[in-house]
């Protein structure tokens, strides 16, 4: 049997689509050790030196354009298409170069982490091409104004795929003709919350909240107004600039303020997702892997608005229906004026749906399956 391998194409929008594929891949390792597995992206490599169980290898390329983040909470929808047109421009090149390359290295199986480029590659080389996600570019696009011309050529490229893994909270894949849905692929903490909390020196009788927004960071929250909330540990990390900290908090706690140094948490053993499980609310804006994250994790969230994207209505529907989760405002956030939020969401009874969370092994089996189709594989 020779070495089978599977390329991903992972957009670089944020760290959700990077995160999600990682479960994907340590579920395929944990079946299936002799897997080569190329991982094509913009994403930074650090995401999965950090969590990926087994050996990768990982190529930074440019898969797509995504959504132009101004930060967490404001996008430029101009810039946004103006970026796509300009990419889509030189497409057919970029797909050749990939075309080349999968036949090089003796692809067998093509995963897209929603980039287009992986769909259009991996159908123009003949190799079987599975879209995976919880939405699709064309979707996106189709939210903002004079996109008609781009969005049908996305589509008409997602049409070429074998089919889709689609995640729960979706949109899009119109385009695509056979479909299976999957459970929640989402990080699963393996740790108690003491045992974290212990672990990265938290308070363990604090009511503890996470503030979390991702690569493209926030600024501008009232620091100083934050380290005065009562009866709650706030944890800032990266994703909070640190410039405008109250007095002493650099060096440790102040007040109700808690740095949150994520290079010593991955460096003593605690993943992400712990961290999750250890506190009692993550604020955030909403995205699919922070909703599943908590989800997975049983853990609440508290969420704020993020600008003129067509799946924030997506996940803000869905959300209710299965953790605690409660919406603040703008001004609210920016001003520290959390406490009241916070009591109402960790007020709220448990969901009373459970959705599954393996997606990842479904997945993994799912495309293991189609591997096997393959002769020598």
């Amino acid at each position: 049997m020779s070495v089978s391998t599977i390329v991903f194409y992972v957009s670089g929008h944020g760290f959700g689509h990077a995160s999600r594929v990682i479960e994907v891949i340590n579920a395929l390792l944990a079946r299936r050790a002799d897997l080569r597995l190329i991982i094509r992206t913009p994403a930074p490599r650090w995401l999965f030196d950090l969590t990926v169980t087994g050996r990768v290898e990982y190529h930074q390329v440019e898969t797509d354009t995504g959504v132009v983040q101004i930060d967490s909470l404001h996008l430029d929808a101009a810039e946004t298409v103006r970026r796509a047109r300009e990419f889509m421009a030189t497409f057919d090149a970029r797909v050749a170069a990939e075309v080349d390359f999968l036949r090089l290295e003796n692809v067998s199986l093509v995963v897209s982490d929603a980039p287009p480029l992986g769909v259009a590659a991996g159908a123009a080389a003949g190799v079987p091409t599975i879209v995976l996600g919880n939405f699709t570019w064309d979707w996106i696009y189709s939210r903002y104004a004079g996109t008609a011309a781009l969005v049908g050529e996305l589509s008409t490229i997602y049409a070429r795929a074998d089919g889709a893994l689609r995640l729960p909270m979706h949109g899009g894949f119109d385009a695509i003709a056979e479909i299976t849905d999957l459970p929640f692929v989402a990080r699963r903490s393996q740790r108690d919350a003491e045992t974290t909390r212990r672990m990265l020196g938290l308070p363990l009788a604090d009511r503890l909240v996470l503030v979390s927004f991702g690569g493209y960071g926030l600024d501008g929250l009232d620091l100083d107004a934050l380290s005065r909330l009562e009866h709650y540990t706030v944890l800032v990390s990266g994703s909070v600039p640190l410039g405008n900290l109250p007095e002493g908090l650099r060096g440790g706690r102040r007040g109700s303020l808690m740095p949150c140094d994520e290079s010593s948490m991955y460096a003593a053993g605690v993943r992400y997702e712990d961290l999750v499980k250890a506190v009692d609310v993550v604020v955030t804006k909403p995205g699919y892997g922070i909703i599943a994250e908590c989800l997975a994790n049983d853990t609440a969230l508290l969420y704020t608005s993020r600008g003129d994207f067509i799946e924030y209505p997506v996940l803000v529907d869905a959300m209710p229906r299965f953790l605690r989760a409660g919406f603040i405002d703008h001004p609210d956030l920016f001003a520290g004026r959390w406490r009241a939020h916070l009591d109402a969401v960790l007020a709220q009874p448990e969901p009373l749906e459970r959705p599954a969370v393996n997606g990842a092994e479904v997945a993994a089996a799912l495309l293991l399956g189609i591997l096997s189709e393959r002769p020598g594989h």
